[in-house]
C-alpha cells in the first residue's frame, strides 16, 4: 500500500486523535473529520447499534443534512438493503461487495435517501467487541468521483483496532461520575452540563462553543438526555429540571 505525503500526514493525525481522551461520540466525530482527508471522501456518518431495539442511533455526521438523516433513522434504515450485510462481515466492506452498484441505484433506499445528499460510492466499517457493535463509520464519495478500492479497505483495517480501543475508552469515560439517577439510567457529567445549558436557553451551536465540542456531538448528547429522562423536547427538559431544582 502506497501512501502519499498528504495521506501519511492525515493517517498520523488520525492515529494521534485516537489516543486522546474523548467520549465515544467525540471519538466518532473527530475520526470522521480526519477520514475525509485520509480517504479523499465527501461524506461521513457514524451510528451505534442498539441491539435491544434493533436500530441505529446516536448519530454523528459530516456534510449530510440533518433532515435526510432523520428520515433514515425513522424510515429508511428499516428498508436498507446493504448495511446489515456489511455489518455482519465485521471488517471494512465496500458497498459493491454486498450489492452491485447497478442494483443499488434501482432501490428506494438509494433514490430517496442516498442520492438526496449526493452519496454514490460507499464503504463501511464496524467496531465490534465480542458480540457487541459499539460504533461504525460510513464513508461516501459522490457520483463523479472514483470508487473506493482495496487500498481503502487496507487503510480502514489498519486503523480498526485503534478505533475500537478509542470507543471502549470513550464509553468508560462517559460512564464516569454520574448525576442523580432516573431509574437505571444516569446522565454523564457531560450530558448534565449540556442539560443545564439547555435550561438557561442556549442553542446547540452556543453549547458547542461553550463546552468546546462539536455541534453534532451536542446533538448526540441531547438525544441521549431525552431518552434517559423520558422527555421529547427542550421545553419538557427545561420543565423537568425546573421541577427538580435543576437536577434530572
Amino acid at each position: 500500500m502506497f501512501l502519499s505525503t498528504a495521506q501519511t500526514q492525515a493517517l498520523s493525525q488520525l492515529m494521534v486523535a485516537l489516543t486522546e481522551p474523548h467520549d465515544e461520540a467525540e471519538v466518532r466525530e473527530k475520526i470522521g473529520l480526519r477520514l475525509l482527508d485520509l480517504l479523499d471522501a465527501d461524506y461521513y456518518a457514524s451510528y451505534v447499534w442498539d441491539a435491544s431495539r434493533k436500530v441505529f442511533g446516536s448519530r454523528v455526521a459530516l456534510n449530510m443534512s440533518d433532515r435526510n438523516l432523520s428520515s433514515y433513522e425513522a424510515y429508511y434504515q428499516h428498508r436498507d438493503p446493504i448495511t446489515s450485510k456489511m455489518q455482519s462481515r465485521r471488517s471494512a466492506t465496500l458497498v459493491e461487495q454486498v450489492m452491485p452498484q447497478s442494483e443499488l441505484v434501482k432501490t428506494e433506499f438509494f433514490n430517496d435517501f442516498l442520492y438526496r445528499d449526493g452519496l454514490y460510492w460507499g464503504v463501511n466499517m464496524y467496531a465490534w467487541v465480542g458480540d457487541e457493535n459499539i460504533g461504525d463509520m460510513r464513508i461516501w464519495r459522490g457520483r463523479k468521483r472514483e470508487r473506493f478500492g482495496a487500498d481503502t479497505l487496507e487503510l480502514l483495517e489498519l486503523i480498526r483496532p485503534a478505533f475500537v480501543g478509542a470507543l471502549q475508552r470513550g464509553r468508560c469515560a462517559s460512564a464516569g461520575p454520574a448525576a442523580p439517577q432516573q431509574g437505571d439510567l444516569a446522565l454523564t457529567e457531560r450530558e448534565l452540563a449540556v442539560a443545564r445549558l439547555v435550561q438557561i436557553g442556549l442553542r446547540d451551536k452556543a453549547i458547542a462553543q461553550r463546552l468546546g465540542i462539536g455541534f453534532t456531538t451536542v446533538r448526540t448528547h441531547i438525544g441521549s438526555i431525552f431518552r434517559k429522562l423520558g422527555v421529547e423536547s427542550r421545553t419538557q427538559l427545561v420543565d423537568r429540571l425546573a421541577r427538580h431544582g435543576g437536577r434530572p
